[in-house]
């Protein structure tokens, strides 16, 4: 069933009310290709809508939105060492992450509690506390859009970079993830040395940390910086963290002692947040909409901001970084 003028108000965790002319729910990879195949639909623009938690919606979509609701999770393959566990592109990634843990599945602990679904994680190869995507990747499928066809993906047709891929890059727009298969370990080594998580097992005073006190740990440090997109619109971290040549960073710190960086490589990855909060807005507010007062990385929406008012906040933050630093900050959300 075709859906008209729907308020996207529920569907994006800015909350923004941007409207759809058209949309359609999709549950099955037929159900997709029946609504892709369907000629009255032809001349519509096509919008993909996951979990709505990297997106910034500056204008109503005068088109067809997809919402992509296909579920389930199942171990297709296992070896000696290994689960392939395959998760429809609907299923919330932190629910996929959970049922994980309990059944002892492990990688994805240290990306517990990332918003958004399951099809969005390889497109912008979410990554948090050590760990990324890419580093348990096995394989996806998707729809070419343009021919209904289904295609599988391997971890190099993937392109995986720095919350990048090849479907934000080359294939933007083509294609309709609708299951990704990862592979996880049967003999956890978990990653605890990046960021808060070694001070917060031992404040929560675990020594020997399981997956699941692991992803608690994750779990609490997030929810003591981050907000809540239920109580206070946001779609998480809203720039990357800028990777920039090691000489540059060098420089950096002669004039800012106490810049943060870390090896990326060649390079070196700084930390948005503190330039941001350097350049004076951590906790400011502007309008309806502001930069969060424990994390100056989350944007915010107060209540009633529009998309374009927070689009035009970002501009200010990245041109005062650029003036204060020298570095260019990118977006990590996706504008429409």
């Amino acid at each position: 069933m075709i859906e008209q003028n729907v308020s996207l108000r529920p569907y994006n965790t800015f909350g923004l009310d941007a409207q759809a002319k058209l949309m359609a729910r999709v549950n099955s990879i037929q159900a997709l290709q029946e609504v892709l195949a369907d000629s009255r639909l032809k001349s519509e623009e096509r919008f993909i809508l996951g979990g709505g938690s990297n997106i910034l919606l500056t204008r109503n979509v005068d088109g067809l939105v997809i919402k992509n609701e296909i579920d389930g999770i199942e171990v297709i393959d296992e070896t000696p060492s290994h689960f392939l566990v395959k998760s429809g592109a609907g299923v919330v990634w932190h629910e996929l992450v959970m049922h994980c843990i309990a059944n002892n599945y492990a990688g994805i602990e240290n990306l517990s509690l990332i918003p958004g679904n399951v099809g969005a994680a390889p497109m912008q190869n979410i990554g948090a506390y050590g760990v990324e995507l890419k580093d348990v990747f096995h394989s996806l499928k998707a729809v070419d859009m343009a021919s209904g066809s289904v295609h599988s993906f391997s971890s190099s047709d993937c392109d995986f970079g720095y919350r990048e891929s090849v479907f934000k890059r080359k294939l933007k727009g083509q294609f309709v993830i609708t299951s990704v298969t990862l592979k996880l370990s049967k003999n956890p080594n978990v990653n605890t040395s990046y960021g808060a998580i070694e001070q917060e097992l031992e404040a929560m005073r675990i020594s020997s940390p399981t997956i699941k006190e692991v992803s608690q740990a994750v779990i609490n440090i997030r929810q003591s910086k981050l907000p809540d997109p239920k109580e206070l619109g946001n779609s998480g971290s809203f720039f990357k963290n800028p990777v920039v040549p090691t000489s540059k960073y060098e420089e950096l710190k002669s004039q800012h002692p106490n810049i943060p960086g870390y090896p990326a490589g060649e390079n070196t990855k700084l930390a948005a947040g503190w330039l941001i909060e350097q350049c004076g807005w951590k906790g400011k507010v502007v309008g309806n909409t502001g930069s969060h007062a424990k994390q100056a990385l989350v944007l915010v929406n107060y209540g009633n901001a529009t998309g374009v008012e927070i689009f035009e906040l970002s501009e200010q933050i990245m041109q005062s970084v650029y003036d204060t630093f020298g570095v260019q900050l990118e977006r990590e959300v996706n504008v429409y």
